[in-house]
């Protein structure tokens, strides 16, 4: 369950960011993405804390990404990491390319 779970907000043309609101580094990773002009149903915040195995769902980002923390940012099927990897690669100049790569903008 937690794995579909997962899965399914996971799309090839799609950044989908798992967060906790609390969480400071979730509240920059958004200030961040939300800088750009994504199409409708492009971006999506997951907020972990409404679902019944959130723990289940942060031992399976250890198993698949190998980090259980928050945020977890996938661009398309990708898990890039988390908010040092998104400042990163904003930095590098990659971040617009690699949305505009999937279609997300």
């Amino acid at each position: 369950m937690t794995q579909e779970f997962v899965q399914s907000k996971i799309k090839p043309d799609k950044v989908a960011v798992f967060i906790k609101p609390t969480c400071p580094y979730c509240r920059n990773v958004i200030k961040l993405l939300n800088k750009y002009s994504f199409k409708k149903g492009h971006l999506e915040f997951i907020d972990i804390t409404t679902q019944d195995d959130m723990d289940g769902i942060q031992d399976y980002f250890q198993q698949t990404t190998g980090a259980r923390t928050v945020p977890r940012v996938y661009i398309g099927e990708v898990c890039i990491g988390g908010y040092s990897d998104l400042v990163a690669l904003e930095e590098q100049g990659k971040l617009s390319q690699k949305l505009t790569q999937i279609g997300a903008l």
